[in-house]
């Protein structure tokens, strides 16, 4: 009885700080940030299976049992998920909400994931009565839970690349693979918005677009305790400076990471991105940690910041000078 008691408290606790996180002063009830938040407190219970793809797979199953029915399997609205950097950023919220109740969870960690499992059905099925219909919202929290799952597996998958294959192989530096990721997380950005015209890069600002990624970066290096500071920007190249983009190192980490993104099946330019700025943030927390870092923090932050934009930057110039 008493564990019964304990269980009732903690999803309580969730549904309440749940709802907590997801109220809107405005418009009172965020239902997409809750769905990005409920994303990642399902992909953190699922990071505790050997193998959380094929656990995911079993989790939409258990889920369509528990909700009465499947997702719906029409057409769907791009802006149905939101940008890849905003789920992110929601999703790390579920995150943390995880790991925060798992604390006080007092059974064994599959246990706790049926405990999301029954805290997703009853919010998909209670939003029903709100005019979100199940099967729709069903497909929406699928769609999000596999993009922040390529979020997790991008950024574990590329930092393993990163240490095995170019520092222990080929005998890079930290700094070397730091810059590489922070440099391919521009390029693909560069690169996700070329089509739209919407890579550019003027006045001494960074764009809206490139602030988003280098803020994914920079969140995951202090959620995996990194300083936080304004010190990020410190000794950036002017604007009338030469591009100076590590392109050695780019190309050098590339194709692996191409190789990566096909397997996974992570075909969205700025999902990749976002995979690559977490790896990178994950390394320079690798670097800059601890009592005795391997290299300062006020060196590697800087260091990554400059690897992005300049890369980022250089993919502008690649545009114009091919459409000029």
């Amino acid at each position: 009885m008493s564990f019964l008691n304990d269980e009732l408290r903690i999803a309580s606790q969730i549904q309440s700080d749940l709802e907590r996180l997801c109220a809107d002063p405005d418009r009172g009830f965020d239902g997409m940030k809750m769905l990005s938040v409920l994303s990642g407190f399902l992909v953190e219970t699922l990071l505790l299976f050997d193998n959380p793809e094929d656990a995911m797979e079993g989790a939409y199953a258990r889920l369509a049992f528990e909700i009465g029915c499947e997702p719906y399997d029409g057409e769907m609205d791009a802006r149905a998920v939101p940008p890849a950097h905003i789920l992110d950023s929601d999703s790390e919220c579920g995150k943390a909400l995880a790991r925060c109740a798992f604390e006080d969870w007092l059974d064994c960690g599959y246990a706790f994931h049926d405990l999301a499992i029954q805290i997703l059905a009853r919010n998909i099925l209670a939003w029903e009565e709100w005019g979100f219909r199940r099967a729709e919202t069903f497909r929406i929290l699928i769609e999000s839970t596999n993009r922040v799952m390529g979020f997790e597996l991008a950024a574990q998958e590329l930092c393993d690349i990163a240490i095995a294959e170019k520092m222990e192989i080929e005998r890079w530096s930290i700094a070397d693979a730091i810059a590489a990721l922070s440099a391919i997380a521009g390029r693909r950005l560069a690169l996700s918005l070329h089509a739209g015209q919407g890579a550019f890069f003027r006045g001494i600002d960074l764009p809206m677009h490139l602030d988003h990624i280098a803020y994914v970066m920079t969140q995951e290096a202090t959620r995996q305790g990194i300083p936080a500071g304004s010190d990020w920007r410190f000794g950036l190249a002017a604007n009338d400076t030469p591009v100076n983009a590590p392109l050695f190192l780019v190309r050098g980490i590339e194709p692996a990471a191409r190789m990566f993104f096909r397997i996974a099946n992570i075909r969205d330019l700025g999902d990749q991105a976002v995979g690559c700025a977490k790896a990178a943030g994950r390394m320079i927390a690798l670097a800059a940690s601890g009592e005795i870092p391997r290299i300062e923090p006020v060196i590697v932050k800087p260091l990554a910041m400059a690897a992005m934009t300049e890369t980022y930057k250089s993919v502008c110039m690649e545009s114009a000078v091919a459409s000029s």
